[in-house]
């Protein structure tokens, strides 16, 4: 199925479900509309380039409309400029940012969401596209960090008749990535189905399986087959103070167009500490590999794992071991901090591959309005990596 032929069935299908009488009207009237602006700076230091400072400016304008006989519509239009878009590679877009340190934060204008969604009782159907994640956005996610977000041209069913039981199939037609459709990465044509099952009703966490099977037609490498399980809870042991824990495994193959062989692993846990003053976690995460491939997680929000500076968006060939231990706890004055340290290693040879500081302060101005200052600094051990140094500043309003 083409992309032009699948948009035309969605808004097809959203004209005949409200062409009844009025529905149309009534859902429109009983419609919310959505703002959201959000102003950045980040400045990038990288070996061996010169310094990128990227001053973007990211504005989202939808419209959902009211539920009628249980279908809704949403759309939502994205546009995203630069200060001086020059100063900054945009992911090799812009010919006068050659020779800078890339901020993968292009301009661009975009139909970012649009997609209807029928409700039967406790099951929904969505079709079109639209901002999609599951569990920790550790395999698929939003990609929210970046400017232009990362959206799914699907149809996503979810069901929850069950008790503390959710279930959750998706056809990935097509992934919308943060690079824009101008780039020659931004789109990838995709024959993938996703199985999600989430069980929350057990005493000691939630339990997750999952089986994502990922076939891309203009990104063959990325064509792999992930099944996983996942544990996620916490346990109160005094009035003020709980233990959290995660862990995670998963085992992935080469799977549809992929032209590589091999089969690997990976495996996440984390355990900590949460009360009043704040928490502190400590997680050991191991991204295997197998003839020379490293696990990887395409779909993604990456920037979430393995350090905010960038540096592992993919896995190496020899796998990627991080060990980290996450701060985070109130200042004064509603200021959150954050600081988190990592600890890089290849898994093959056991060869050290850098260290990693990442802080962020973080503070709601009004209900609407909230601002942060985020850094992260990455020293490599060895010539594989560059080191880098990133500060970002924002301020972001919702409505």
């Amino acid at each position: 199925m083409n992309t032009s032929l699948f948009r035309a069935l969605v808004f097809s299908a959203a004209a005949t479900a409200m062409s009844a009488s009025d529905p149309l009207a009534t859902a429109l009237e009983k419609g919310q509309p959505t703002l959201n602006i959000r102003t950045r700076y980040e400045d990038v230091s990288q070996t061996g380039l010169k310094d990128a400072t990227a001053i973007t400016l990211r504005a989202r304008l939808g419209y959902t409309t009211g539920k009628v006989n249980g279908f809704q519509g949403h759309i939502d239009v994205e546009h995203i400029t630069a200060y001086d878009s020059d100063k900054y590679n945009q992911a090799g877009l812009n010919p006068g940012g050659a020779g800078r340190a890339v901020i993968a934060d292009p301009e661009d204008t975009e139909i970012n969401q649009a997609y209807l969604s029928y409700t039967h009782e406790k099951t929904t159907f969505t079709a079109g596209r639209q901002r999609f994640v599951l569990d920790n956005v550790r395999f698929i996610g939003d990609v929210g960090w970046r400017q232009n977000q990362q959206t799914f041209d699907a149809f996503v069913v979810q069901d929850q008749s069950i008790d503390n039981l959710k279930l959750t199939y998706a056809y990935l037609h097509q992934i919308n990535r943060i690079f824009g459709e101008d780039h020659p990465a931004g789109r990838w044509d995709s024959d993938s189905h996703l199985i999600n099952v989430n069980n929350g009703g057990l005493s000691f966490g939630t339990l997750t399986g999952y089986a994502y099977l990922l076939d891309f037609d203009n990104a063959t490498a990325n064509s792999t087959a992930t099944y996983g399980i996942s544990l996620d809870g916490n346990r109160t042991l005094t009035d003020e103070l709980k233990l959290t824990y995660r862990a995670e495994f998963a085992q992935q193959s080469d799977y549809g167009s992929s032209p590589l062989k091999y089969d690997t692993e990976y495996f996440a846990i984390s355990a900590g500490l949460s009360g009043a003053p704040g928490s502190v976690t400590l997680t050991h995460e191991t991204l295997g590999s197998d003839n020379g491939v490293g696990f990887k997680t395409p779909l993604a929000t990456l920037h979430a794992f393995n350090g905010w500076a960038d540096q592992f968006l993919g896995t190496p060939g020899d796998g990627l071991r991080d060990t980290s231990i996450k701060l985070a706890t109130k200042l004064p004055a509603k200021i959150g901090l954050t600081a988190v340290y990592h600890h890089y290693e290849t898994v093959r040879s056991n060869r050290d591959l850098g260290r990693e500081w990442n802080i962020v302060l973080a503070r709601p101005f009004t209900p609407q309005i909230k601002g942060l200052i985020k850094f992260a600094d990455f020293v490599s051990a060895n010539s594989s990596k560059p080191d880098v140094c990133k500060v970002w500043v924002q301020v972001e309003f919702n409505l």
